[in-house]
C-alpha cells in the first residue's frame, strides 16, 4: 500500500483508472479539482511488483464543531470481491484517520445492493453498512439510478430498445424544428439561468455558475461537454455529460418552463446516447431516481422518463463507513440531516420572484 505524493504517481493512477472495468469520473484526478474546498488523497493497492491493483480517491474537508470528515464517491476502484487488496486499501484509509483525525470514512460505492460477498468482506475489514435510503436527499450519491447496457450494440439497435412514446418524442423534437449544439464555457451562462428555472420549478438547491466553470475548466473537453437544445434560435435545454474510461454520465440537465411541448430532452438524452455508443463505451449512466416507485411519489415522472430508454432500474449498496469516532459522527449525522430537511422546506417553500 502507498500514496499518491507527486505528478507521476497521479498520472498512473488516472491510467489504471481509466482502463479499470469499475472506472468512475468521480474517482478521477480532474474531479477531485473540481472539489477544490476539499483536500484529496489517493491510496494505492500494489502486487508484489508494484503494479497497481486497486486505488480509491478520498475527499477530506474540515467540518465546523465536529473535525475531519473523509468522503470517497464511487470507490473504490479494483476487485471487490478481492479481499488482500480491499485490506491494503483499509489500511491507507485508517492512516490517513490517524493523519487528519478523522470522526469518519464514507463511501457510495458503486456496487449492486444485491452483492452479499462484498458486503461480508467490508464487514470483516470493520465498515458498516447504511442501506436504507430512498430519496435523494438521504445520501449525497444517489442509490438508485438508470444504466443503459450499450457495449457492442449500434444505435438503431439501442433506439429499438427505447419505449414507443420516447422514440415518438425524440423524433417529434427533430420534427418541430428543436437543434442541438455544443456549447462553449460561454455558454455556460445561458445553461444555468435555464438551470435556476429549473430548480425553482422543480424545488432543488442549484450549483453556482463558477461551479460548473470549474467544472469546465477542469474536465473540458475530453471529459466534460456541454449541449444545449435551441428553438427559433433560443436555448431551451441543455445537459451536461461526463465521459470517462467505459462510461459516460447523464451529469446535470435544465428545462426552460417554455416549448418543454417540444420535447427537447429527449432529443437531448438520445444526442448523449450516440456519443456515449461513438466512443465504444460498456454504459450510459443516466444518474439517480428515487427508490419509491409509485405513480404518486413526486419524483415519479423522472422514474418514467428515464425508464423509457430501455434503461435497467439499478440499486447501489448504499453508504459503507467506518466511524473512527463514533459519538461524534452520530451528532454530526444528527445535525446534517436536520439542515439538510431544513433547506428542503426552505426551497419547497420559497416563491420565485415573479417580476423577473
Amino acid at each position: 500500500m502507498r500514496f499518491v505524493t507527486d505528478e507521476k504517481g497521479r498520472k498512473e493512477y488516472k491510467e489504471f483508472l481509466e482502463k479499470h472495468e469499475r472506472c468512475n469520473f468521480q474517482q478521477s484526478p480532474e474531479w477531485a479539482k473540481v472539489k477544490e474546498n476539499w483536500k484529496n488523497e489517493i491510496v494505492i493497492a500494489e502486487d508484489e511488483s508494484g503494479k497497481i491493483i486497486g486505488a480509491i480517491s478520498i475527499l477530506i474537508r474540515k467540518i465546523p464543531i465536529f473535525g475531519n470528515i473523509m468522503y470517497s464517491s464511487r470507490g473504490p476502484t479494483c476487485d471487490i470481491h478481492d479481499i488482500a487488496v480491499l485490506k491494503q486499501l483499509t489500511d491507507g484509509i485508517k492512516e490517513l484517520a490517524k493523519k487528519y483525525k478523522a470522526i469518519v470514512f464514507s463511501a457510495e460505492p458503486d456496487i449492486l445492493s444485491s452483492d452479499e460477498e462484498y458486503k461480508k468482506i467490508v464487514t470483516n475489514l470493520g465498515y458498516r453498512i447504511k442501506d436504507d435510503a430512498k430519496n435523494f436527499r438521504e445520501e449525497i450519491q444517489p442509490r438508485y439510478v438508470f444504466r443503459l447496457d450499450i457495449k457492442d450494440k449500434t444505435e438503431d439497435e439501442i433506439f429499438a430498445g427505447f419505449h414507443s412514446k420516447t422514440r415518438y418524442n425524440v423524433r417529434l423534437a427533430i420534427k418541430k424544428g428543436v437543434e442541438i449544439k455544443e456549447g462553449t464555457k460561454e455558454d455556460l451562462k445561458d445553461f444555468h439561468k435555464i438551470m435556476v428555472e429549473t430548480g425553482a420549478r422543480d424545488g432543488f438547491i442549484i450549483r453556482s455558475l463558477s461551479y460548473f466553470e470549474k467544472m469546465y475548466d477542469e474536465m473540458a473537453p475530453e471529459h466534460m461537454k456541454l449541449l444545449m437544445a435551441y428553438y427559433d434560435g433560443k436555448p431551451i435545454s441543455g445537459v451536461i455529460p461526463i465521459f470517462y474510461g467505459n462510461k459516460t454520465w447523464y451529469l446535470y440537465g435544465a428545462s426552460s418552463n417554455e416549448h418543454r411541448n417540444l420535447m427537447p430532452n429527449y432529443l437531448l438524452q438520445w444526442e448523449m446516447i450516440k456519443m456515449a455508443i461513438a466512443r465504444k463505451d460498456d454504459i450510459y449512466d443516466f444518474r439517480g431516481v428515487s427508490g419509491v416507485v409509485d405513480e404518486n411519489h413526486p419524483q415519479y415522472g423522472l422514474y418514467r422518463f428515464k425508464k423509457g430508454f430501455g434503461a435497467t432500474f439499478t440499486e447501489f449498496i448504499g453508504e459503507v463507513y467506518i466511524p473512527f469516532k463514533p459519538i461524534t459522527y452520530s451528532l454530526y449525522k444528527f445535525s446534517e440531516k436536520t439542515f439538510r430537511n431544513l433547506r428542503a422546506l426552505k426551497t419547497k417553500f420559497k416563491k420565485p420572484d415573479k417580476k423577473k
